[in-house]
């Protein structure tokens, strides 16, 4: 199984450039309606616009927020600093900095995450592999 997360946005070039500069990744379709984001060959994320239906109809009420209320947009990352050098140059809102998951002892994930907002407000959540905190 592979997951193929879709989110729908207001601009999907925009939000393409924003994701392709957080994650490193490429994109593996582009245009003003839909995308597809690739890390080598492995689908990561997808972006559509609102108000395009193709064949399959709306696929959500854009006038509904916040959007993606109640799910983050989870990555883990394999160099997590460089990540955060991305998050920096990107400047987006900053819901919780960079700190370790769990904050202190052991059990959990052990790893460090960071939580931001992308442009249309979804929650993205930029982690280091489990275990690597220390």
């Amino acid at each position: 199984m592979r997951p193929q997360p879709l989110i729908c946005v207001t601009d999907v070039q925009a939000s393409s450039g924003w994701y392709q500069t957080l994650l490193g990744c490429r994109s593996g379709h582009g245009g003003a309606e839909y995308e597809r984001l690739m890390v080598q060959d492995e689908l990561i994320l997808q972006l559509h616009a609102w108000d395009v239906d193709h064949h399959h109809g709306a696929m959500g009420d854009p006038e509904a927020k916040p959007y993606g209320n109640g799910v983050l947009l989870w990555f883990e990352v394999d160099d997590f600093d460089a990540a955060m050098d991305r998050v920096k140059d990107l400047d987006p809102p900053v819901t919780l900095p960079r700190h370790r998951n769990p904050p202190e002892g052991g059990g959990g994930p052990n790893h460090w995450e960071c939580w931001i907002r992308d442009p249309d407000g979804y929650t993205v959540v930029i982690a280091s592999p489990d275990g690597s905190a220390g």
